[in-house]
């Protein structure tokens, strides 16, 4: 592992070090690590340079433990960032297509469930491990929720994020090939409007943090999302959060995803690749199956059918959907729809495959 190389090259025994040099060992090691990531237009690179400076400065012995409410804290900014991604147009978009959403999502659900049943039923994997590592939804949500739901939440971001980049890999060679031109994303206007912003900060933080009092499962992010969803559909509040902001959410969860880590689960994770990789592929073929069908029978572009039905996670979808010419809206509320499913059907499914799993 690189980061692994670079931090053990940086000190040889970082256990032994305090935890302020730690510490900025981390923060550089992930600043690098997703500037380099960005420069390969990956999704959600903070997150997945940090998590992986996490990995390898825990199994340098270097571990740190990210505060329990800065964790809280980030979890709710990416529950406000997910409800400001809908449009108020989601809902009149599902109802006047619902039989092509209603198929669309649950031909991909269902195909994952299957995969990740098979996966659970040859065993290896604790818990409900295998059925959230295969749910496509948002890659992050997936994994912090299924800490709740008894499986291994270091495993579920392995099997998530590989996921992820496999699938942003697929589109971009897709876009490539079928000649789409890339657009820039939208951006904000000059100056920081930070009177909307620290109320967003305020809110997201105070709703995240009584949920984490609740004991709701999940419900930082969830709970936060939901609020956020009511604020920005009837216009109470604009929601608004700075890049700045986003980046330190996507860090503070990428290390407290990565610093449980120990030598011992990144091996695991490594024999793992091979049959991990098999039930991806396996995946995304159903997936692509399902977006020649949109193609044919609902008149769909190829790339935003693709889109539309990768399961590579909502989250990750809508930045690459928001810098392609493809349907935005479309792909969207495809994404959303499938999204909002798993995470209210989620531990069900969950819980009921691991039965049938262990019982088979």
């Amino acid at each position: 592992m690189g980061t692994y190389g670079l931090l053990r090259g940086a000190s040889p025994d970082l256990r032994h070090r305090p935890p302020a040099v730690r510490w900025l060992v981390l923060l550089a090691c992930s600043a690098v690590l997703s500037w380099l990531l960005s420069l390969l237009h990956l999704p959600a690179a903070v997150l997945l340079g940090s998590m992986l400076s996490a990995i390898g400065l825990s199994i340098a012995g270097g571990s740190v433990k990210v505060p329990p409410l800065l964790f809280t804290m980030a979890q709710g900014m990416v529950g406000m960032m997910i409800a400001q991604t809908m449009p108020p147009s989601i809902l009149p978009e599902i109802m006047g297509h619902w039989p092509i959403f209603l198929a669309g999502t649950f031909s991909t659900i269902g195909a994952a469930c299957l995969i990740g049943w098979l996966q659970t039923r040859a065993g290896g994997m604790p818990g409900t491990t295998a059925i959230w590592g295969s749910l496509p939804g948002g890659a992050t949500v997936m994994t912090l929720m299924s800490a709740s739901y008894g499986a291994d939440m270091r495993l579920v971001a392995f099997m998530q994020y590989l996921r992820v980049l496999c699938c942003a890999l697929l589109v971009m060679v897709l876009a490539k090939i079928l000649s789409v031109p890339s657009t820039a994303p939208a951006t904000t206007a000059d100056g920081t409007n930070w009177g909307p912003l620290l109320l967003t900060l305020a809110i997201s933080t105070g709703v995240a943090w009584l949920a984490r009092k609740l004991r709701v499962p999940g419900g930082p992010m969830l709970l936060t999302m939901v609020v956020g969803m009511a604020l920005h559909f009837t216009e109470t509040l604009p929601i608004t959060q700075s890049p700045v902001e986003l980046a330190c959410g996507y860090a503070l969860i990428g290390w407290a995803i990565g610093l449980p880590f120990t030598t011992e689960v990144v091996r695991y994770a490594a024999r793992l690749l091979p049959r991990a990789l098999g039930a991806i592929f396996a995946l995304i073929l159903c997936s692509l199956g399902f977006a020649v069908l949109l193609m044919v029978f609902a008149n769909v572009d190829p790339l935003t059918a693709v889109l539309a039905t990768s399961p590579g996670g909502a989250d990750s979808v809508a930045i690459i959907a928001a810098s392609t010419g493809v349907n935005v809206p479309f792909v969207l509320a495809m994404q959303i729809a499938r999204f909002l499913v798993v995470v209210l059907i989620g531990p069900t499914l969950a819980r009921g495959l691991s039965r049938l799993g262990a019982k088979a």
